[in-house]
């Protein structure tokens, strides 16, 4: 791919933060009609990713745009979410073509406890919970326990940190305030039982 032509973003949580805004431009300058064009596909790319429905704590979507193509990537916890990314960014005026590269994770009973366990391990705990619309509240067996488990079911509502679980491996994603927060998750979600491996690329704030 041509780095110089796609502009990659990330829409985790906390893209109120513009954290992961990654913006290839040539000449420092005030942008001109084109590039305010891009920008604004990009932001209604966004828009219509994080608030799909099904996007949630357990998914981490990306995307590119080259030319009037969407190139969308990252892992999603339900097939149903990339099948609904791709039809409604489709829609979008200015929008040629998307290239739909998610990956929809595995169904997995074992990936499933992983994911409600992190979960609760890192919101929780109370030096953690600012990082949820949810301030760590217990999750309600109705949750964690109807047919399909958490991952059919999960904790709604704004979350700045993403668990993606993939065979018992971890990776997680978003932004916080800083770097002793940035550890503590990473700790959290290692100390869970059954976790492979934990991959931690969390950004902080004031470093992106």
């Amino acid at each position: 791919m041509n780095h110089k032509s796609a502009q990659w973003k990330s829409v985790g949580v906390l893209a109120a933060f513009s954290a992961a805004l990654l913006f290839a431009q040539e000449e420092p300058t005030v942008p001109d009609a084109k590039q305010q064009a891009i920008l604004k596909m990009a932001q209604e790319v966004r828009k219509q990713i994080v608030t799909q429905p099904q996007y949630g704590v357990f998914d981490n979507i990306h995307f590119a745009i080259q030319g009037d193509t969407v190139i969308l990537r990252g892992q999603a916890s339900r097939p149903t979410l990339k099948s609904s990314i791709e039809k409604t960014v489709k829609k979008i005026e200015g929008v040629n073509k998307v290239t739909n590269e998610i990956t929809v994770l595995p169904v997995s009973p074992n990936d499933d406890r992983i994911r409600a366990a992190v979960y609760a391990s890192i919101y929780r705990y109370p030096a953690l919970q600012r990082y949820t619309a949810n301030r760590g509240g217990a999750m309600s067996p109705s949750v964690s326990r109807r047919a399909g488990g958490i991952t059919n079911d999960p904790p709604i509502g704004w979350h700045a940190i993403h668990i993606v679980v993939e065979n018992g491996k971890v990776i997680l994603t978003g932004v916080v305030d800083s770097e002793a927060d940035l550890a503590i998750a990473g700790m959290r979600a290692n100390s869970v039982p059954g976790v492979f491996s934990v991959d931690n690329d969390l950004q902080v704030a004031s470093k992106t």
